[in-house]
Formats: C-alpha cells, sequence, structure tokens
C-alpha cells in the first residue's frame, strides 16, 4: 500500500461524493482517514444497494477510512470532535455553506489555533456570492454551468452519465490539498481551501466560454460527432454495434477513403477536400460514410481502420467496459465481502495498488471514542 502521506492525519465531516472523494485519494496516498458520519450515516450508503447490498458510489469512495458516528447537535460530541481535531493535519467538510461555523467550528478560526492546520471546504456555489445558499447537486450544476447546454445532440439536452460536477470538485479539492501539504513544508503554515461544484466545473468550461466571449461562436450539440472536425464521430455497423474515429489531417483522410469506405475518388470530391470543406457539407459526407459502415460487421471496419492506421474507439457498452481486455482491476474489502473494480488511473513503478476496506456504520465508533476520550 503507498504510504506517502503515512505521517498526515485527516478528519472529514463528509457526505455525498465530492468531499469523500478527496479524502479517499488521501487515504489511497497512505493518509489515516477518520470519516465522521452523522448517526443514520452518509447518505451516500443508500443511493442504491446495487454492489452486494452496498451503494456503489459509498464502496468507491469509502476506501481505506475509519468512521466514526457523531451527533454535533451533542455537547459531548462536538468536544470530541474538537479533540480530534487538535490531532489531524487536515480537516475538510462539506456541509451547507455556514453549517460548520454554527457548530463552532469555523475553519478560520480552527486555523488560528493551529497555523499549521489545512483545511478544506467544498460548497456548491462558494462561500460567497449571491448563490452561496442554493442547493447544488450534480445535475443541477450541470445545467447551471453551462455543460448541459453543449452536452446532446440536436434533438436536445443530455446529462453527462456520472457525477462530474462532483468528481471535478473532489479532484480540484485533492490537487490544493497535496499543494498545500507542500506549502506547509515549506513555510510550517497550512492554508484554508474553498472549492465550490460550480466553479470547478466552469473552470473545465473554458473552452467553449472563450470560444463564446472571444469569437462569438456558441458551441453546438454534436452527439457523438466533433463539431468542428469531419468526419469524427460514430457510426453504427451492420452487427448493430459503433465505431468512433477520427481524422486529423488530409493524409489520414484519402487512407479512409481508399481503405475504410473502399471509394478512393471521395478523397478528391471538391466537396471534401480540406477539413473546412468537409464540415460545411457535413451531411453528405456522414451519407457516404453512414453506407460504408452499414455494408459491414464492426470487426471488420476496425480491421479497416487499424490497416489504414486511423484513430478509433469502439462504442463500449456495459458489459463491452466489463469484459475490456485493457481493464486493469482492484479488490477491495466491504462489510458484504470483496468487490473487485476499475482501478485508478494512475500505476507507480508498475506496481498494482491494495487499498483498505470500506467501514460499515459505526465500525470504529467504539475504538475511536475510546482513543480519543482521554486526548
Amino acid at each position: 500500500m503507498n504510504s506517502d502521506l503515512a505521517d498526515i492525519t485527516v478528519l472529514s465531516v463528509e457526505q455525498a461524493v465530492a468531499a469523500p472523494y478527496l479524502s479517499s485519494r488521501l487515504s489511497d496516498a497512505g493518509a489515516r482517514v477518520i470519516k465522521v458520519e452523522r448517526p443514520e450515516g452518509d447518505f451516500a450508503r443508500g443511493y442504491d444497494h446495487l454492489v452486494q447490498g452496498e451503494s456503489a458510489y459509498f464502496v468507491w469512495l469509502n476506501r481505506g477510512k475509519e468512521s466514526v458516528r457523531l451527533d454535533l447537535k451533542s455537547e459531548a460530541d462536538r468536544q470530541m470532535l474538537t479533540r480530534m481535531i487538535a490531532t489531524a493535519d487536515i480537516f475538510i467538510q462539506n456541509l451547507a455553506p455556514g453549517a460548520i461555523d454554527k457548530l463552532g467550528f469555523a475553519p478560520a478560526e480552527l486555523r488560528a489555533r493551529d497555523p499549521r492546520l489545512i483545511t478544506c471546504s467544498i460548497s456548491g456555489y462558494g462561500l460567497e456570492g449571491p448563490y452561496r445558499d442554493l442547493k447544488a447537486y450534480d445535475l443541477l450544476v450541470q445545467a447551471e454551468s453551462g455543460l448541459s447546454t453543449i452536452t446532446g445532440n440536436e434533438y436536445g439536452m443530455a446529462r453527462v452519465g456520472v457525477s462530474v460536477c462532483d468528481i471535478a470538485a473532489g479532484m480540484t479539492a485533492f490537487q490544493a490539498v497535496l499543494q498545500a501539504l507542500i506549502g506547509r513544508m515549506k513555510t510550517g503554515h497550512g492554508r484554508h481551501i474553498d472549492v465550490s461544484l460550480f466553479h470547478a466545473l466552469a473552470d473545465w468550461m473554458n473552452v467553449p466560454y472563450l470560444q463564446y466571449v472571444y469569437g462569438g461562436k456558441e458551441p453546438a450539440r454534436s452527439g457523438l460527432n466533433h463539431p468542428t472536425i469531419a468526419p469524427y464521430g460514430a457510426y453504427t455497423c451492420r452487427d448493430g454495434a459503433a465505431v468512433l474515429f477520427s481524422i486529423q489531417n488530409e493524409r489520414e483522410w484519402a487512407n479512409l477513403c481508399r481503405e475504410v469506405l473502399r471509394q478512393p475518388e471521395v478523397a478528391t470530391d471538391p466537396r471534401f477536400v480540406g477539413n473546412s470543406a468537409r464540415v460545411q457539407h457535413r451531411e453528405a459526407l456522414d451519407a457516404i460514410v453512414t453506407a460504408a459502415f452499414a455494408a459491414a460487421d464492426r470487426p471488420e471496419m476496425i480491421e479497416r481502420l487499424e490497416r489504414a492506421r486511423i484513430a478509433y474507439g469502439r462504442v463500449s457498452s456495459m458489459a463491452d467496459l466489463a469484459a475490456h481486455p485493457q481493464n486493469r482491476f482492484v479488490t477491495v474489502e466491504t462489510p458484504a465481502g470483496p468487490v473487485r473494480y476499475l482501478a485508478p488511473g494512475a500505476r507507480i513503478d508498475n506496481q498494482d495498488p491494495e487499498f483498505g476496506a470500506v467501514p460499515a456504520l459505526g465500525e470504529h465508533d467504539a475504538a475511536l471514542r475510546s482513543e480519543y476520550a482521554s486526548r
């Protein structure tokens, strides 16, 4: 198991996705992570019961943590949290804006008592501004940030299929916390980090934003087609399976026409000479490509694409993903037994990662209450 952060203690008053993403990655790096749950537990435990009775999100984002239930309306439990924070290097919370302050744990006050402490607050819209107190769930922020406007096709908008705003916020927070740890090594001082779902996703929206503000270009919803390159999209083969391919230059365009479409004359058709012309005549071009792909099964079309050295990707179903030959997996213990799931994207020194178990609700209550009772 990774031990880079083995001397770091993280205390996280967390729920749902964004803050647990951050703390899970710190745990993966070897930090001791103590997850503070409400008495009834993190509500993400009940998002579904599809993983041997456990929630998919909870199993993914809570490996390697210790869990303790605290009722922060109780003076005794607030005193325990105070003792726990006194031993922490990092304090994370994603309650509603202002809620942690009302409970007596305002990050500024915590850091005044312990200047080495790194605090991180994750919220929907940030801790200031007119939308500060709005409720913010992932799909709401997909809409509010403009992501929905550029996602989908000509028939309408669509939700990104995973909780991309929550995950973006968790990733942003992880980067900022690691930077804060490096900064503390140099200065001896911690810092406060404020991350919101809206601002994390807004950063990801900068390309369409800049295109609109400076170029007056309203991004079109293109489905599985690239908005400014053609052909670059998904086409269905005779067997009903689809393949998505990309043309990046005129050499590849000529190879596609000759080797894949088997219509070399199309390469020199004046309507399709140069990417700008192909985009302008996309409808006519798509008709030719669609007909060619519909005449052969996907394995044959992939063979042609490989022979022509054209970049492609299969449009995978969940069944395709589950059986994908490129997958790497990790196995994690859960209250319901071992669960195997897709490994994180980074692999270090060619080693498969190992992770701690997902805690049951209340699993570490007694041990943690005993540990911090006398501090």
